[in-house]
């Protein structure tokens, strides 16, 4: 059996190459090296650690044309944060939405931000690929994840959201049906060409 290779805090940065105070301090936090360095390859996610799938997340942000500093900015810590508590998620069933690894994420970054839109898409993250795989399949657990409702909470940043969920599905060998499907049918977002590297 091979031992697997943990990351430290030092190569974490190296990794991740934080560019402000605030990602150098969840950076050098034992919740988020734990976090980063769960995970084994597996489907939609071939690279297996969470911070393997951030860099990846991080370097499509980069390949965004016309990005203001602002959203560059909320992007990044969303990408940084969405995934890092996948190891405390509770998958156990009926399954209970308030131990989503999206929600345990934006409970964390309470302590260091009060921004209510990096809050909400880090909590939501998840909530598109959700509402698509609810109208495909008719999953009954995921109702409550319809894209109207989906809409309606993200309303008031859904060009945000959007951002970071094709950023996001533009990793790994992730299906890119949801994104195909979010583009179609999602009104209001100003799309963007961005390939799969």
């Amino acid at each position: 059996m091979t031992r697997r290779v943990s990351l430290n805090h030092h190569q974490l940065q190296q990794l991740l190459k934080p560019e402000n105070e605030l990602e150098k301090i969840l950076l050098s936090t034992d919740a988020f090296l734990r976090g980063m360095d769960w995970g084994e390859p597996r489907f939609g996610h071939p690279e297996g650690k969470v911070a393997a799938h951030v860099r990846e997340v991080l370097d499509n942000i980069d390949r965004l044309e016309g990005l203001g500093d602002s959203e560059r900015t909320r992007l990044r810590l969303i990408s940084l944060a969405h995934d890092t508590f996948k190891y405390l998620e509770d998958r156990s069933n009926p399954r209970d939405w308030t131990k989503h690894h999206g929600v345990i994420a934006r409970d964390f970054l309470q302590e260091f931000t009060t921004d209510p839109v990096v809050l909400k898409i880090t909590a939501f993250h998840d909530d598109a690929y959700y509402a698509w795989l609810y109208e495909k399949r008719h999953v009954e657990h995921l109702q409550h994840k319809q894209l109207e409702l989906f809409q309606r909470r993200m309303e008031d940043c859904m060009q945000l959201f959007y951002l970071f969920f094709k950023c996001d599905t533009l990793t790994g060998d992730k299906t890119l049906a949801p994104l195909t499907w979010f583009e179609e049918h999602v009104s209001g977002i100003d799309l963007v060409y961005l390939e799969r590297k």
